[in-house]
């Protein structure tokens, strides 16, 4: 006992230190374990977070493509469709070409007066059909551009509300696929609503820009590309700044009976939060001042690729439209453009065309760049 008392007061601080040593080595060690745990738990879960979110963005990107597939196969192909029987009958010329035909085989049948009225109907309305439906179909497009941008956004923010607590898609409470479908059907109202409105101010302001033109007066490329961009120059800027919307959509969407739809019978929209937001979020994009100019480049694009078609069919059959030719034979062109304008979505030109726009490229990535962030 005494021998072990010595050794403590000889090797007291020694002992105390290494102990102290030992200690705090010990501490450390322990510490450090639990820092080197807690990473490893980090990374785990990092790694699981990682997992779920990538199953949530090939989730979302197959919903987003999904809804892309059915506005490119369903949506713009019926709209496309129903709106071409619909021009055709509020607009039909078969009464107008019959009566010149038989006046024409038939020199008596009509009294030159009478002709002079029926050719001076056709030049309007053959024009008015051919505009109408330039407009009508390059808006159309853009606007179920719009529509599947904005159906997108929502889709990402209601998937992005999961994150936090590590949900997949098919566990988020997404926006009711039944809203979905009647925002996209909304695209219909165009050709069930707005079209007999929006055939009567085209045909004013073609009466204005036409009706001073003769039948001997000749027009070549750049004189009928002009008088197309006048004439929708002109109507673009009747009325408010923003009036054509009402075409395209409701201003009251809880409100209001889509008519007759080529798939189904009149449906009566009821008020749905989210159909309403839906379509107040469509009329704020149409409205805003950035829409205003990919609309004006996208006619005037489509305008470009009219007369470029207009000319390679006067081509074909050897008459050239570069050169000019009698505005009477020219109305028989226009209307024989028509239907390449309201031809099938996965064919017509004029839709693809104006999708490769670099300009209109950037404003879609943009629009939904900037949904992300709202």
């Amino acid at each position: 006992m005494l021998s072990l008392r010595n050794f403590w007061r000889r090797h007291r601080s020694k002992i105390l230190i290494t102990a102290g040593v030992l200690g705090s080595g010990y501490f450390l060690y322990r510490l450090y374990n639990a820092h080197e745990q807690r990473l490893a738990d980090m990374e785990r879960e990092l790694a699981r977070q990682r997992a779920n979110d990538e199953v949530i963005k090939a989730q979302l990107q197959a919903h987003i493509e999904n809804v892309q597939l059915i506005a490119d196969t369903t949506t713009l192909p019926h709209a496309m469709q129903y709106l071409r029987s619909r021009i055709a009958e509020e607009l039909d010329l078969s009464q107008l070409t019959e009566r010149l035909q038989k006046g024409k085989g038939k020199p008596y049948t009509l009294t030159s007066s009478e002709k002079l009225e029926l050719w001076d109907r056709l030049k309007i309305l053959s024009f008015t059909q051919m505009v109408v439906s330039l407009w009508a179909v390059t808006i159309l497009s853009l606007y179920i551009k719009v529509q599947v941008n904005i159906l997108g956004r929502h889709m990402y923010i209601d998937t992005a509300r999961g994150l936090g607590s590590s949900l997949l898609l098919e566990n988020v409470d997404l926006i009711d696929r039944d809203d979905q479908q009647k925002f996209l059907v909304s695209a219909d109202f165009l050709a069930n609503n707005g079209l007999p409105a929006l055939i009567s101010n085209i045909q004013a302001v073609v009466t204005e820009v036409i009706e001073g033109k003769k039948l001997i007066d000749l027009f070549n490329t750049t004189s009928f590309h002009e008088t197309v961009m006048q004439i929708l120059d002109k109507f673009m800027s009747v009325g408010s700044l923003r009036q054509w919307i009402d075409y395209l959509m409701p201003e009251d969407s809880g409100h209001y009976k889509l008519g007759t739809s080529s798939s189904s019978d009149d449906m009566i929209l009821p008020n749905s939060t989210n159909f309403d937001q839906l379509m107040v979020e469509a009329r704020t994009v149409l409205s805003s001042a950035e829409f205003g100019k990919i609309m004006g480049i996208s006619l005037k694009v489509a305008v470009d690729a009219l007369v470029e078609d207009m000319e390679a069919k006067c081509q074909s059959t050897g008459a050239s439209l570069t050169s000019g030719m009698p505005l009477a034979k020219l109305l028989s062109r226009v209307m024989q453009i028509v239907p390449s304008l309201l031809r099938e979505a996965s064919q017509n030109q004029f839709i693809q065309i104006i999708r490769t726009v670099p300009e209109v490229e950037l404003f879609f990535t943009l629009l939904y760049a900037n949904n992300l962030v709202e």
